[in-house]
């Protein structure tokens, strides 16, 4: 391994350390009411709020979830931005929001160039934008502007990230949460693995006359099923009612949530809009709730757009060991992946570059490790 690729292996592994099934239909709209019971019950259901900082705290069987929104510039011909607006910036450390926007681990083109996992899952939600993928299996692709990947890392994967800034002709508005989902021991070492969501394919769940629609990326929502998830996670198991749902509800918009179910870990996240109330109780913009899972939620908007992010899920009840881009349950399996990452380079990298982008003439693709190729846009 070169010393170029150590130092910055060493500085993104340093940036990356700090790091049952439902039902739900549309409610009555009904007054709000502020009686002692109400409240007593509101206590219940709502177990604690906190405010949202850029990685957002979950529960198990999920180690930790990103919100990433960057207003990126006009992309010159290299699909980057012009080396006037890198000036000023910590570059291959760019996590300060300048101008509207960071590099993130970029030198070029921001994102996050080839870097290693092992040990659970990302699940990569891209609201708007593109993302170019490339792995250490050979794998690659193309997706964004509503697509998910969920990548099982397993015994060890390297991959890159990047954001490509595709539009030579307008600004390049990007938006996407990753999720890191843990896998259970016996999952840690399966071969990796990784699988598109495309968003043609995502059940979309409406309510409430339209105004309230839920994108079902995980789990199952009334009638409407996610998508099956990769074949190892912790997911695949109905029984861990894994659920990943994102709500956007209009202005003056309403539904109810059935109960998760008992011993089910869920977690409200409110990213976007300032008057959301679960039951009677405000839930302050950019924080999350933590709710009761034996109980249903019924949530009224106010009047404008509200964006919701509901992560739940069975907990793994196992030791949680993470150092970086590894999470095990031990120690000693923390050291066996570093020696294992710098004695194979978990495959090595089959690709020009580390920061590797496909031609800015492409569409949404993915090539699998296998040779299989999906084509969504010619």
């Amino acid at each position: 391994m070169s010393e170029q690729r150590r130092t910055f292996l060493g500085k993104m592994i340093a940036g990356l350390a700090a790091l049952p099934l439902l039902g739900a239909t549309a409610s009555k709209r009904e007054s709000r009411s502020n009686t002692s019971e109400d409240k007593e019950k509101m206590k219940k259901i709502i177990k604690k709020t906190r405010a949202l900082g850029f990685q957002w705290e979950t529960e198990d069987p999920f180690l930790f979830c990103v919100h990433h929104e960057d207003k990126f510039p006009v992309g010159n011909e290299h699909m980057a931005p012009d080396p006037e607006h890198l000036k000023g910036r910590h570059i291959g450390q760019d996590f300060i929001v300048k101008d509207g926007w960071r590099m993130y681990h970029g030198n070029t083109i921001p994102g996050f160039p080839g870097h290693p996992h092992r040990g659970f899952e990302t699940i990569t939600v891209v609201r708007e934008g593109m993302v170019d993928h490339a792995d250490s299996t050979g794998a690659a692709g193309r997706y964004g502007n509503g697509d998910v990947q969920w990548m099982t890392a397993g015994k060890g994967v390297q991959h890159s990230e990047m954001f490509p800034l595709i539009h030579s002709d307008k600004g390049n508005d990007m938006e996407l949460f990753q999720i890191w989902l843990n896998l259970p021991k016996k999952s840690k070492m399966v071969e990796p693995h990784f699988k598109m969501l495309w968003s043609e394919d995502l059940p979309i769940v409406s309510l409430d006359e339209g105004r309230v629609k839920i994108e079902v990326i995980a789990g199952k929502l009334n009638s409407q099923n996610a998508p099956t998830p990769p074949p190892d996670s912790w997911a695949a198991d109905e029984n861990n009612a894994v659920g990943v749902f994102n709500v956007h509800l209009d202005p003056n918009g309403t539904f109810e949530l059935g109960a998760a179910g008992e011993g089910v870990n869920r977690t409200v996240y409110y990213y976007e809009g300032n008057d959301l109330s679960i039951y009677d109780e405000t839930i302050p913009h950019y924080h999350a709730a933590e709710v009761d899972p034996t109980e249903k939620l019924v949530f009224k908007n106010g009047d404008e757009v509200s964006k919701i992010l509901i992560l739940q899920g069975r907990p793994i009840n196992e030791p949680v060991v993470q150092h970086g881009p590894f999470v095990m349950n031990s120690r000693q399996e923390i050291q066996q992946a570093f020696e294992d990452y710098h004695a194979t380079q978990f495959g090595g990298w089959p690709w020009e570059r580390y920061d590797q982008v496909h031609d800015r003439s492409r569409g949404r693709f993915a090539l699998h490790a296998d040779g299989r190729e999906e084509i969504k846009d010619a």
